[in-house]
């Protein structure tokens, strides 16, 4: 049968046409249109395309679309790339995962199971201390009672019961929040931190945490939740060296474990958050946070339900009984150790647990020669003197005290207490205390750094003059201030200069508004004194010292001002080493927080108060020095800051009840009426730094004083006008003469008892008489004056006698010169 006819008007296909163009089309013709006719939408409906030409076409678009992904095209990664990516990066953890599974082995327990001692050496290199003999009682957890266990939960982990081994999301979340600034955050479930106590140790290495990763998820696949609880009970830090509940409950509340109450445990469970401190009696400052956290886990408990809400409402805070520290630790041995691992924890060179695991050689910057020079003077100028049996106010009295090199920040000696087995909280870090005039310095010193002024527009400088009337009202300030003098004082106009020497409270109230006292405390800052000290508010009350900074933090900022100026941060530590290793430790790169001309102008100041003021028991040190006494609130505390060119301390005394903890006045300690700076603490002082550089030869200071700041006027003459008290046209007064120092020529006394003897004869006669024979020859200046043995009249007898060259001198003159220092207060109001 023969094939059928083609259709009308179908032309037979030439075997040499290229596909998809019928025989006869042009080459520039599309295919299926006729010869001849031109295209366009009249035309006849074109036949369907062979495949082959779809694919032809569709991979010359594709070849088009490579060529066309030039220049930064080709760094876009295609959905294909970017797939293949996902899968293998998938691939690889999940390999990771399984390789680490396997490799990873639950080792035995590590050595801090066991934990090793530190040993603290002096900066010569011979021993100071060692610590560290484990404390550690295991207990079943069937014999802690289930409160505690809730309590802990509540505290660490709520979920414990509940969730895995591990937590990826809160170590991803804990991890950005330590990044980001938020604090550090662990991220770690109980299970975790058993494994980091028992298998692993506290570096912060990630190495270290991919191990306790991966055997913490063996160990819950392994292990019971409370095997993991009882574990973690039983090695975790609570401070007080106490490892384990069991060692805790002992530490703390003198008991076993199984005797504790909810309130109790719930206490211990806060100290797993910061053991030492959250201990409340070692770190009362810290009795606030402490606090906050106790209640935490008590809202936590009744949140799970774990405690009625009923019960909790009618928990009281368990005050921890009193620190029995190690008998390896007494005397000041342990005060240094215990500054030391504040620092070291503080400034994150290592962590309490890290440290707590032991094994690390430490040498501190405690110089031993001037260390035991330090507890000589303390013994030698106070505690001998004190009786407690016989004057039951001696029993109150406490003294810290701290040394440093300002060139090197360095600190030397620090004297903590009597004996740290017997007081133990460190009298030379605590934060309790208020620092009373000794801020006064550092009002001054932000005024010239600012180039303050006063309300009158006049620049502040030792010679300007203000009113020191006592209560007289500060001016430029929307809070009512009115503070008092010492002794209810009032002396007129008197200079900045002297005023400093007096210690006058309405001076340098009004100063610190002249200046500004945001401007204040940023100088305060800079000069060393930490921002989030207790107390440090910004307000006129300020200038009086309200803050509560350490003596560690005062010896601190007044480096800065021995230094000129510039800031060194302060350190206990030359070097750690663990093994072969050498800790790393923090940048002190020094810097200039005030300018050189504001401290040394403020030094000026302070080695007239040596000289001339409050302190002048300090010239007993037989070296040039610059000081402040200050006296703090009810006269629970005397402070004397001062400083030669190359040795700075502050020494306190403080009154604090030995059995309730509580602050107390020191009225009536060691016989005297009264306590101030310029008595036992600057006469420990002296001793101390007169021992300390008996080595050195007396260096004066070398001082880049302010505009301004030169002498004041002669003494006053008699017969000249008395001048106006107005505010308006203050004038300024002379300066109180200077007692002669070593290697200082002795000044004429023709103008002292011209201006002083007879106003100063019958003011320091009546004064001694009036008033002295019961407390004046006691006070701090009494054996400058005076002294302690002749009480009052011996005082009146030299200021008089002596035509003022000590109290005499001063009143005398600045009666005179002033008309407004009407009456120099007697020894015992002064600071």
């Amino acid at each position: 049968m023969s094939d059928q006819s083609p259709p009308p008007g179908w032309t037979p296909r030439d075997p040499d046409t290229p596909a998809g163009r019928p025989a006869g089309q042009p080459a520039g013709q599309p295919a299926g249109q006729p010869a001849g006719r031109p295209a366009g939408p009249s035309s006849a409906r074109q036949p369907q395309q062979p495949a082959g030409d779809r694919r032809a076409r569709r991979a010359a678009k594709k070849a088009e679309r490579k060529r066309k992904r030039t220049g930064w095209r080709r760094l876009v990664p295609t959905w294909r790339m970017l797939l293949a990516a996902v899968v293998l990066l998938g691939l690889l953890i999940v390999g990771a995962f399984v390789a680490g599974y396997l490799l990873v082995h639950i080792p035995p327990a590590n050595a801090a199971a066991t934990a090793q001692s530190n040993l603290y050496l002096y900066a010569d290199g011979s021993q100071l201390a060692r610590d560290g003999e484990v404390n550690r009682v295991n207990v079943p957890l069937s014999q802690i009672p289930r409160t505690v266990q809730e309590a802990v939960l509540a505290a660490e982990d709520r979920d414990f019961y509940s969730e895995r081994a591990v937590d990826p999301k809160a170590m991803v979340r804990a991890a950005w929040n330590t990044a980001t600034g938020k604090g550090t955050q662990s991220g770690s479930t109980i299970t975790q931190q058993y494994v980091k106590n028992y298998y692993l140790g506290q570096e912060q290495t990630i190495k270290r945490k991919v191990k306790e990763f991966f055997i913490a998820i063996k160990l819950g696949r392994e292990k019971s939740k409370d095997y993991i609880l009882e574990g973690y009970l039983n090695t975790s830090y609570f401070g007080r060296n106490a490892y384990g509940i069991q060692a805790a409950a002992q530490a703390y509340y003198g008991k076993d474990v199984d005797k504790l109450t909810t309130a109790e445990g719930a206490y211990l469970a806060t100290l797993l958050n910061s053991p030492s401190a959250f201990d409340v009696v070692a770190h009362p400052q810290s009795r606030e946070r402490a606090l906050a956290r106790w209640n935490y886990v008590l809202d936590g408990m009744v949140k799970k339900q774990w405690l009625p809400a009923a019960e909790r409402a009618a928990v009281r805070f368990p005050e921890p009984g009193k620190v029995r520290p190690a008998a390896g630790l007494s005397g000041q041995r342990g005060y240094l150790v215990e500054a030391v691992k504040d620092y070291i924890v503080d400034h994150k060179i290592l962590d309490e647990k890290t440290l707590a695991e032991g094994g690390y050689r430490i040498t501190t910057t405690i110089d031993k020669s001037r260390e035991n020079a330090f507890v000589k003077a303390v013994d030698e100028k106070m505690v001998s003197e004190l009786d407690p049996e016989k004057n039951k106010a001696d029993r109150v009295v406490r003294a810290g005290g701290v040394s440093i090199d300002p060139a090197t920040g360095k600190v030397v000696a620090m004297y903590g207490g009597i004996d740290y087995t017997k007081q133990y909280v460190n009298n030379a870090t605590r934060h309790d205390y208020q620092v009373a005039s000794t801020f006064k310095p550092f009002v001054f010193a932000s005024a010239v750094e600012n180039d303050s002024r006063t309300q009158d527009g006049r620049l502040i400088t030792p010679n300007t003059v203000y009113n020191g009337d006592n209560k007289r009202r500060v001016v430029g300030t929307r809070t009512p201030y009115a503070p008092e003098n010492e002794g209810q004082i009032s002396y007129g106009n008197i200079t900045v200069n002297t005023a400093t020497d007096l210690s006058v409270n309405a001076v340098f109230a009004q100063m610190v508004v002249d200046v500004g006292t945001a401007k204040v405390k940023q100088t305060a800052i800079d000069l060393g004194i930490p921002e989030d000290t207790p107390n440090f508010d910004a307000g006129p009350a300020m200038a009086l010292g309200t803050m509560q900074a350490s003596v560690l933090d005062m010896t601190q900022a007044y480096a800065t001002l021995a230094d000129h100026g510039r800031h060194t941060p302060y350190t206990l530590v030359e070097k750690i080493e663990k093994g072969d290793d050498d800790i790393h430790l923090p940048d002190r790169t020094p810097k200039q927080a005030v300018s050189r001309e504001a401290a040394d102008t403020t030094t000026s100041m302070l080695v007239s108060v040596v000289d001339n003021g409050t302190g002048t028991a300090a010239l007993a040190a037989g070296h040039p020095a610059a000081g402040k006494t200050g006296t703090g609130e009810l006269d629970r505390s005397a402070w004397f800051a001062a400083y030669t060119p190359d040795l700075v301390t502050v020494v306190s005394m403080m009154g604090q009840d030995p059995d309730t903890g509580a602050l107390e006045s020191l009225y009536g300690a060691l016989g005297e009426a009264r306590i101030g700076g310029g008595g036992y603490p600057a006469r420990i002082w002296a001793q101390y730094t007169k021992t300390a550089l008996e080595n050195s030869d007396p260096l004066d200071f070398d001082l880049d004083l302010q505009p301004g700041a030169a002498p004041s006027p002669p003494p006053f003459v008699p017969g000249s006008p008395e001048p106006s008290e107005d505010e308006s046209t203050p004038q300024s007064p002379a300066p109180p003469s200077r007692p002669n120092r070593p290697g200082r020529p002795t000044p004429p006394t023709g103008g002292q008892d011209q201006g002083g003897r007879s106003q100063g004869q019958n003011q320091g006669q009546n004064q001694g008489q009036n008033q002295g024979q019961t407390t004046g020859g006691q006070t701090p200046e009494g054996d400058t004056t005076g002294g302690q043995s002749d009480a009052g009249t011996s005082a009146g007898t030299s200021a008089g006698t002596t035509g003022g060259t000590t109290t005499g001198s001063t009143a005398g003159t600045l009666g005179g010169a002033t008309g407004g220092l009407r009456n120099r207060p007697s020894s015992e109001y002064l600071e």
